[in-house]
């Protein structure tokens, strides 16, 4: 596993930025439509997958959650991954969205630990829990992109996200109204909103933190 250099973590961090909510949402949207079938698809995979859990779930069974917390961060990672293929402007094929399974070990434990301490957060009085659920955002596309181990990703993702940290939270207000929108059109809206803000991260992502092309298959 590569680590993200030290000179690298310091020029990021010390690098100032504007958190451009409009212009992730629109590059979001123009990612989505270049392979619309695709990001549909793989979403109503996820959305099937989920109601099979909450299924076993529902039979007070420990099975459910313990398969929701083995797959989801490999699965949300598909999202991050055919959005990096298109922002460079690469051929994507309906597998990529499985690709993170191939990256297993740390993309489950970012998606894990960080978890747990926003679960944590929320219990010691709600505020450490909403503080961390937007500090952490970028910690999967760090682990996926930057081949970093799960930890240093998600402080780097802390510490980056902290500098702007009301932005980033007016970010993920927008994206919540966006899927409550989906929500409501009948539920069937979630099959383009939640791609949507995946690929909405990923500009994000790219804009703040750097996309470069000549140093990733992705």
């Amino acid at each position: 596993m590569e680590s993200y250099g030290s000179t690298g973590l310091e020029g990021l961090l010390q690098k100032s930025y504007t958190v451009k909510i409009g212009e992730y949402i629109s590059s979001g949207w123009a990612t989505v439509q270049k392979n619309i079938g695709g990001f549909i698809g793989f979403t109503l995979l996820v959305v099937l997958i989920n109601i099979v859990i909450a299924k076993i779930n529902q039979s007070a069974s420990p099975v459910g959650s313990l398969i929701s917390i083995m797959i989801s961060g490999p699965l949300n990672a598909g999202f991050l991954i055919v959005a990096f293929k298109l922002l460079r402007n690469r051929a994507t094929t309906f597998g990529d969205f499985f690709r993170g399974f191939n990256n297993y070990l740390p993309l489950f434990l970012v998606s894990l630990v960080s978890g747990v301490l926003i679960v944590i957060g929320f219990i010691l009085l709600i505020i450490p829990g909403i503080y961390l659920s937007v500090a952490y955002t970028f910690a999967l596309p760090l682990v996926l992109e930057k081949k970093m181990n799960f930890w240093d990703a998600m402080e780097l993702s802390r510490k980056l996200i902290s500098k702007n940290w009301f932005s980033f939270f007016g970010f993920a207000i927008v994206l919540a109204l966006i899927n409550i929108v989906g929500a409501l059109l009948l539920g069937v809206g979630l099959l383009v909103t939640i791609p949507l803000s995946g690929c909405a991260v990923a500009a994000a992502y790219a804009d703040i933190v750097g996309l470069p092309s000549a140093t990733s298959d992705l």
